[in-house]
């Protein structure tokens, strides 16, 4: 997380370049699952504020951003029904 003396928490995300924000966004993805096992409920917390300032910060700058079809529910219905096909061919 970038920070400094006058920001503790961390840069405010509407202040990020959106290089950044990314930057920090992916950072905090792979980080999570560990932080979730191992980290103090302080950390945990942290995280879980932190994420969200990212996160809805870049979805107020990209808010038509593209959704992949398999991402969808219905795109999530038809993966499992090809397999079901896949796993009972005629």
């Amino acid at each position: 997380m970038l920070h400094s003396d006058s920001h503790p928490d961390g840069i405010p995300a509407a202040d990020l370049e959106t290089d950044v924000l990314l930057h920090e966004l992916e950072h905090l993805h792979r980080t999570r699952h560990e932080t979730f096992l191992y980290g103090s409920e302080e950390a945990l917390y942290r995280h879980t504020l932190r994420s969200g300032q990212l996160e809805a910060e870049y979805l107020r700058r990209f808010p038509y951003r593209h959704v992949a079809p398999g991402r969808t529910r219905t795109g999530a219905r038809a993966r499992e029904a090809a397999a079901r096909i896949a796993e009972h061919p005629a």
